[in-house]
């Protein structure tokens, strides 16, 4: 396996349309009202938010005393009514209503007349997106794999060529890697790379933990990846290890090795996303790569592909509930604006399609159609669905291992807010004809009448 580093270009990720919602102002309290009373609780509602280690609990929220009015109690009430009617049509599972943001009451610090709309907390989420730098520093990295192995003695030389790289990375990192480092700490790092299109990573979050040791650059970086317990990679092991030769882990030619003159943490990060996340990470397995003139051996990498794939979801499924830190923002943000796209992929290859071929988006659904209609279905103008040569066989479990991910994806995806009504309005369309025909009831009469059309 060669490691020398391709030349990628800056490229920029696509983004999905994201809807907004605007919520109405809550009620105020009269500060004539406020001043005469001298004590008055109301008991708030509790408040159930999803804690991934402890389940639901109780959260208690002791509001400013206020003298209860009944118009102002009216309009609080026709309040949270239409807030609830904008969700009627998404089919939350229970628990979920407490994590999305338009359904929480509106708590600040100025008191409760001020209730920002979902609108102006969309485009400050958005702004903590689209202005996150790809590298930057930070103080320290608490998570970090390697905070607790302390670096021993260094010299100036060690801390001048750290700075080196870091200029390298500034000013050269392709656009779909980040990277943070430390202030107290030179020896950590911490990068990030978006799976490449055409593999079956795409879309994904890749987190690797690096230190500089002592004897660096004498000696490469050490890393560590974020693996949550899952191999996606011959390369990438459960245990967290990477498997490169340039890192030492692996034995390598000459010129595949670490040279103290020449190699780069930049060099490290674009090899792995290069030669380690690639279309066929099958046949990175040591002896296997002759197996791709075979029948045999491409039948196997497919197969390796849909479970590198269902991995990768739970990766994303891992990333989006246990953010690393200093990368918070960009995980909401990417999966935010690429939660309709992965859906898609999903629902693509659960009808039978290869993992890591091209995903037609409604753009292409149309000009598909009107292709097919103007002139039959012979065109070349269209992508072709490239089907999985083992789909009879691989269907069954394949696909029912995906239905279960795409609902998890799906409920992360609508938290985070990226634009998913289209697959929310198809779950519920589901769901109604699985009852419909299960107690002999008209759609209508599910979900009070609410029909998504």
């Amino acid at each position: 396996m060669r490691h020398s580093v391709p030349e990628l270009p800056k490229g920029s990720s696509s983004s999905d349309e994201v809807g907004s919602f605007t919520e109405n102002n809550s009620f105020e309290a009269s500060e004539a009202k406020l001043q005469n009373l001298d004590s008055c609780e109301i008991e708030e509602e509790n408040c159930y938010v999803d804690d991934e280690d402890e389940g639901y609990y109780d959260d208690e929220y002791e509001g400013p005393d206020y003298e209860f009015d009944g118009s102002d109690f009216n309009q609080q009430i026709d309040l949270n009514q239409q807030l609830e009617y904008k969700f009627d049509d998404l089919d939350l599972p229970p628990g979920v209503e407490a994590s999305v943001p338009l359904l929480q009451k509106a708590i600040t610090d100025d008191g409760p007349g001020n209730f920002k709309s979902m609108s102006g907390k969309e485009d400050e989420f958005g702004k903590k997106y689209r202005f996150f730098k790809q590298f930057d520093t930070v103080e320290d990295f608490p998570d970090h794999h390697y905070a607790k192995n302390p670096v021993g003695k260094t010299g100036k030389g060690w801390t001048k060529r750290i700075q080196h790289d870091w200029k390298l990375l500034e000013n050269n990192l392709p656009a779909s890697i980040y990277v943070r480092v430390s202030e107290n700490r030179m020896d950590l790092l911490r990068a990030v790379m978006i799976g490449p299109q055409g593999t079956p990573y795409h879309d994904g979050l890749f987190f690797f933990d690096a230190q500089f040791p002592a004897s660096y650059p004498a000696r490469p970086p050490v890393l560590h990846y974020q693996s949550g317990g899952l191999e996606l990679n011959p390369n990438l092991y459960a245990s967290g290890r990477v498997c490169l030769s340039l890192l030492g882990t692996w034995r390598g030619d000459d010129c595949e090795n670490w040279n103290s003159a020449q190699s780069t943490m930049l060099q490290v990060l674009i090899s792995i996303q290069a030669l380690v996340l690639n279309e066929k990470p099958y046949f990175n397995e040591p002896g296997f790569e002759t197996d791709a003139k075979y029948a045999n051996g491409q039948r196997r990498s497919l197969e390796y592909n849909d479970t590198t794939f269902q991995n990768s979801c739970r990766t994303m499924l891992y990333s989006l509930r246990r953010p690393p830190q200093h990368f918070e923002d960009l995980v909401a943000g990417h999966f935010r604006e690429r939660g309709r796209a992965i859906l898609a992929a999903c629902k693509y290859y659960m009808e039978g399609n290869r993992v890591g071929s091209v995903v037609p988006g409604e753009d292409d659904e149309g000009k598909e159609l009107e292709i097919v209609n103007a002139q039959g279905p012979s065109s070349s103008d269209v992508v072709k669905p490239e089907k999985h040569e083992g789909a009879g066989r691989r269907t069954a479990s394949f696909k029912a291992k995906m239905e279960v991910l795409f609902e998890e994806l799906l409920m992360e995806f609508n938290v985070k807010g990226a634009h998913t009504r289209k697959f929310c309005a198809e779950k519920l369309k589901k769901s109604q004809r699985d009852a419909a025909s299960s107690c002999s009831s008209s759609p209508a009469d599910i979900c009070g009448g609410s029909i998504i059309k």
